[in-house]
C-alpha cells in the first residue's frame, strides 16, 4: 500500500432541500489552505471516498498539496447514505445546491470550484443549467455532462433488461460479489460470472454489467494497481436504484438529459434552453470509456460553446476509460496536472485535445 499524506478531516452534516440528511467531508493538510474551496462530487453507487484511492497520489492529495480547501460531497446516491430510490432531478434540486451553500457557510468564500464525475456530473450540471449553483465559477466534469451516448450493448440493457429486472428487484448491487442474495440477484450474478472472464473479481465483473459495456467497462486493468483492484475496489461499490436506470433509459433514447418527473425550478429538457450559469466548464473524457462514449462530452462542450464561444475546454484523455481517470496508478502524472491547471485558470494544452 502507498503511504498516505498526514491530512486532517472533519465530517460536516448538511440537510438537502427535501430534508434528507447528507454529509460533506473536509480534507486539509498541515498548512491552512491558500486557494479556493473545491467540491468533489462522486458518481452513482459509490461514495466520496472514491476520490481517495490507494494510489501513489490521488486527486485529494494533489488538490491539498496545491493549497485548495477540499470538500467531498456524499449526496443521496452515496453508499454511505441509506438506500433510497433517488433520481438525478432530486439530486439536482435538493442535494448539490445545499452542499454548495454549506461549503460557503463553512469557509466564508463567495465562490467555489467543483470537480464532478459521472452521475454526480449529470445531476450537478442539471443544477448549474437550472441556475441553482451560481456560486460555482469553475466546473471540471468527467465522462458525461448533458449528453448521454452509450455503447449499443448498454442501450439494449437499459431498454430490455431494466424493465425485466424492475419486476424482481429495486436495486442492482455490484457488492453482491460471490455471495448474492437468493432469487434474481443470484441469477444475474451467475450470468455475469459466466460471461465475464477478464479477471477473478466478481465485483469488477458486476460493475461492468451494471454500468457499461466492456471487459471491464469502467477502467482499464492495465491502469490499476493490485491494491486498488483487488483490495480497495470491492468495498467501494453498493446499491443503485432502478429508478436511476429508468431515467437513464429515457435520457439515452433522447441523447441528452431529460427529467424523470417534473420538479419545480428544473427544466424538463436540459438542452432546450441556454445554460443558466456563468461557470467555465472543462469537459474530460477517457478516450476508451465504455460507460459513456467520449462523444458525450464532445457534444456537451459544443453545446456550451455555442452559447459562450471560446470560454470552455475539452480534453480527451488517451489510454483512459471512466474511473481510472481518478484512480489509475499514473493519473497523478497524466491527468491531475491538467485538472490543477484548469482550476487555476491557466488552461493547459493536452495531447488528447480535440
Amino acid at each position: 500500500m502507498h503511504r498516505r499524506p498526514a491530512f486532517s478531516e472533519r465530517v460536516i452534516p448538511f440537510t438537502a432541500g427535501d430534508g434528507m440528511r447528507l454529509r460533506l467531508v473536509n480534507v486539509r493538510g498541515p498548512a491552512p489552505p491558500t486557494r479556493a474551496p473545491v467540491l468533489l462530487v462522486h458518481g452513482a453507487g459509490v461514495r466520496s471516498g472514491v476520490f481517495r484511492a490507494p494510489v501513489p497520489a490521488n486527486i485529494v492529495d494533489a488538490l491539498v498539496a496545491r493549497g485548495h480547501d477540499v470538500w467531498l460531497e456524499d449526496w443521496r446516491a452515496s453508499i454511505d447514505v441509506p438506500p433510497n430510490p433517488w433520481t438525478l432531478d432530486q439530486a439536482a434540486k435538493y442535494d448539490h445546491p445545499a452542499a454548495v451553500r454549506a461549503v460557503l457557510a463553512e469557509t466564508g468564500a463567495d465562490r467555489i470550484k467543483a470537480i464532478i464525475h459521472c452521475q454526480g456530473s449529470t445531476s450537478f450540471m442539471m443544477s448549474a443549467c437550472a441556475g441553482l449553483v451560481p456560486q460555482v465559477d469553475t466546473i471540471i466534469t468527467n465522462a458525461v455532462s448533458l449528453h448521454t451516448l452509450v455503447p449499443a450493448w448498454s442501450r439494449a440493457k437499459l431498454r430490455y433488461a431494466v424493465p425485466v429486472a424492475s419486476r424482481f428487484l429495486s436495486y442492482l448491487d455490484p457488492s453482491w460479489g460471490d455471495r448474492p442474495p437468493p432469487g434474481a440477484a443470484s441469477v444475474i450474478t451467475g450470468l455475469v460470472k459466466a460471461a465475464h472472464r477478464e479477471c477473478a473479481s466478481t465485483v469488477c465483473k458486476l460493475v461492468s454489467f451494471t454500468y457499461g459495456s466492456g471487459f471491464p467497462a469502467l477502467w482499464r486493468h492495465e491502469n490499476l494497481g493490485e491494491d486498488t483492484h483487488d483490495a480497495w475496489l470491492p468495498r467501494e461499490f453498493g446499491p443503485v436504484p432502478l429508478t436511476f436506470f429508468r431515467q437513464m433509459d429515457r435520457c439515452v433514447r433522447r441523447g441528452h438529459l431529460v427529467a424523470y418527473r417534473h420538479l419545480e425550478g428544473l427544466p424538463d429538457d436540459y438542452t432546450a434552453q441556454e445554460p443558466r450559469t456563468d461557470a467555465r466548464v472543462v469537459f474530460l473524457a477517457g478516450e476508451l470509456n465504455r460507460c459513456f462514449l467520449p462523444d458525450s462530452q464532445r457534444l456537451s462542450h459544443a453545446f456550451f460553446s455555442r452559447h459562450q464561444p471560446g470560454r470552455h475546454a475539452l480534453h480527451i484523455l488517451p489510454g483512459y476509460s471512466h474511473l481510472d481517470v481518478f484512480f489509475g496508478e499514473r493519473a497523478h502524472r497524466d491527468v491531475f496536472p491538467l485538472i490543477i491547471d484548469e482550476l487555476a485558470g491557466t488552461p493547459a494544452r493536452h495531447r488528447g485535445d480535440r
